[in-house]
């Protein structure tokens, strides 16, 4: 399975809501397989929209056609993506491990490798492994981010009750791979 096929797929998923076309879901057995992922849009080096299932509850065709489209409509943080801006964006799809529970410690987080998922007296946030590099985080501030993203104080995740997962990403970016053709 060629990485631009998955692309195309979240392209085509947010093109549909546009033009009213079908989704064809390609005939890839991993597309078969449950996985968790989140659909990053960008447009001029900016996000615009990102959504994703962090638990592989579907298969993965259908995670990435649900997600692209829920990045680009439904996306709180956006209003909804018009079709005039669609020609504009770029594609990033993450492709998740299975979050596994890790104590919230900075020697046990491993930046650019590690994506973080916390939970805290209800209030819950989830930052891509990308989000540290991307932002130049250390561990400590990589911590601090995805209390923050939960809406949680910062140093949060010292408490007793926080509750912390690790999980790997395979990042598939259509800039990445347009530049290698």
């Amino acid at each position: 399975m060629k990485e631009i096929e998955l692309i195309k797929l979240a392209k085509s998923a947010i093109a549909s809501e546009f033009n009213g076309k079908k989704i064809k879901i390609p005939d890839f057995k991993e597309l078969e397989e449950k996985r968790g992922v989140f659909v990053t849009i960008i447009k001029n080096n900016e996000l615009r929209g990102c959504i994703g299932f962090p638990y592989p509850y579907r298969k993965l065709g259908e995670s990435i056609i649900l997600a692209a489209k829920s990045a680009a409509f439904s996306d709180p943080r956006f209003p909804p993506l018009s079709e005039k801006e669609f020609i504009e964006i770029k594609i990033e799809i993450s492709i998740l491990s299975v979050p596994e529970e890790a104590e919230a410690k900075c020697n046990n987080v491993k930046v650019g490798k590690d994506g973080l998922m916390c939970e805290y007296m209800g209030y819950g946030g989830l930052l891509l492994p990308q989000v540290a590099t991307e932002n130049k985080m250390n561990a400590e501030q990589f911590l601090s981010a995805v209390c923050e993203k939960a809406g949680l104080p910062s140093d949060c995740w010292k408490k007793s009750g926080f509750r912390l997962w690790k999980f790997h990403a395979k990042i598939i970016n259509e800039e990445e791979l347009l530049k290698e053709k």
